[in-house]
Order: structure tokens, then C-alpha cells, then sequence
């Protein structure tokens, strides 16, 4: 029974362990901090094996799956690990997301107005386009010349009017709330919608690999979906409704705006 104890003392800590590959990798807090969004005070608790600014065992076990993908440990063996050390069963589901206070947010960034410029190039154009191409569509090909008589239908001729097949043009959907309001749970889904304006967005997934980035125009919507993370960089903000994974996201941004803002898997979370 004294040789179990004993092994058991002589094993590294989550913390510990942690810490070493952090020290291996030469890295220091302030750049896992900065890679992973868990703040500094919470890193330097957890490598003390101080679990208690997580929130919960749960939240605990995130933070840990996070900080060994950023020093390149095994977080299935610390996870693990971990469970030993609190004495708690693994959680049925995966680790929910950060706590949205613990969660670094962007500072405060003066607006971009080379991209608002970019943004309101793009729209002058289009509507010049637009106002060319259809500036000859008024006329009637099938008007009569003046001066000409217009032919009379003969006696045994009958005039009808001819019905109206035309259907009016029904405006282009809306996403709807239902596709909006039911993303799937093992994945973080964003859908953005210009709305009062066009903006420049783009949009990249947890490993920094580019998923879109263009001019989205007044009116439409484009969907982003990742398992672990969306980082978005909203050239007019102010133009754009954001839904994060089936909630409405209420943050009002100014016209010309430039955010960057990233979400996970649960967001918009309450904490």
C-alpha cells in the first residue's frame, strides 16, 4: 500500500507537466496567453495545480486541452491525469467553451478607413454598373412608330386582352430562424449578414486556415463552421448582424468599424 502512495507522489503534476513542456518549447505565459486567449493569471494558476479560477472541473478540463495543444503535451494523458488528482469521472460530453470573462477580448481598435474606403469603392462601382447596363431597358421594342396607324382588327376578329402570367418577384429569404437557431453541438457555426451597407470580411478556422474573405454585399449571408474556432475581422461592422451558433449576437459596432472577434463552441456563453 506505502508503494502506491509513493508512486503516486513521484508522478508529475498536470501542472508540472504543463509547465516543462512550456519551459521545452520555449515559450513563455504571455505567449501560450496570446495564442490560446486564456489569461495570464489563469495559465500561471494552472501550472501550480491551482484549478480553482476555472469555474469548475469542467471548464478546468478545457483550459488543459487548450494549453497542451499550444506547448505540444498529450492532453488525453493529462486529462486523465487530471481525473486521478480531483477524484472526478470524465464528462459524458466534451469540455464546454471559456467562460466568456475569461476569454481575452480585442482592444478597442481605431476605425479602418482604408477598408471602409475599399468597401464604399466597391459599391460606387456596382452602381454605375448597374445604372449603365439598365439604362436602355425602358424602351418598349414593341411600341409603334409615330405617325403610323395603328392596325384595326378586321369585323370577324375578336380583341381579348391578354391575361396577365407575370407572378410579382417575391424578395430573396432571409435566413430563416429555425436554420439559424439549430447549428450542430460538436461544431462552433457563425452566419453573417450585411445588412444597411456592404462590408469586407474574412474569416478563418481554429488553425488559422482562411475559410472566406471577400466583399459581402447588402443582403447577403455567408455561413463559417469549425469544430473548435471561428476568427472573423469585420471591415464595416456596423453592417453586419452576426448569429453565433443559433443566438443573435447583440453587440452594436459604428459604420466604418473594424473588429476583430473570434467565437468557440457554445458561444454566445453566459459566465
Amino acid at each position: 500500500m506505502s508503494n502506491g502512495n509513493s508512486s503516486a507522489k513521484d508522478r508529475l503534476s498536470v501542472g508540472r507537466i504543463l509547465q516543462q513542456a512550456r519551459i521545452d518549447a520555449k515559450l513563455t505565459v504571455d505567449e501560450v496567453s496570446s495564442s490560446t486567449r486564456v489569461r495570464i493569471p489563469i495559465v500561471q494558476a494552472i501550472e501550480q495545480d491551482d484549478f480553482s479560477r476555472c469555474g469548475g472541473d469542467v471548464y478546468a478540463r478545457g483550459h488543459i486541452r487548450t494549453l497542451a495543444r499550444a506547448v505540444g503535451a498529450d492532453a488525453g494523458e493529462l486529462i486523465e491525469l487530471f481525473n486521478e488528482q480531483q477524484g472526478s469521472a470524465p464528462p459524458l460530453l466534451s469540455s464546454g467553451p471559456l467562460f466568456e470573462a475569461e476569454r481575452i477580448r480585442p482592444e478597442p481598435r481605431r476605425p479602418n478607413w482604408t477598408a471602409a474606403m475599399v468597401a464604399a469603392i466597391v459599391v460606387v462601382i456596382g452602381f454605375v454598373g448597374f445604372t449603365f447596363f439598365s439604362g436602355g431597358e425602358g424602351e418598349d421594342p414593341g411600341a409603334v412608330a409615330e405617325g403610323s396607324e395603328s392596325p384595326s382588327p378586321s369585323a370577324g376578329q375578336r380583341t381579348e386582352t391578354p391575361e396577365q402570367t407575370e407572378e410579382p418577384e417575391e424578395p430573396a429569404p432571409e435566413p430563416s430562424e429555425s436554420a439559424v437557431a439549430a447549428p450542430p453541438a460538436d461544431e462552433v457555426t457563425v452566419v453573417a449578414t450585411a445588412e444597411g451597407g456592404s462590408s469586407w470580411i474574412s474569416a478563418k478556422d481554429a488553425n488559422g486556415g482562411l475559410i472566406f474573405q471577400g466583399v459581402l454585399q447588402e443582403g447577403q449571408s455567408e455561413t463559417f463552421s469549425d469544430d473548435d474556432q471561428i476568427d472573423l475581422i469585420l471591415g464595416n461592422a456596423g453592417a453586419v448582424r452576426l448569429h453565433v451558433n443559433g443566438s443573435e449576437i447583440e453587440d452594436v459596432f459604428e459604420m466604418g468599424q473594424v473588429e476583430r472577434l473570434s467565437y468557440t463552441r457554445g458561444d454566445p456563453s453566459e459566465g
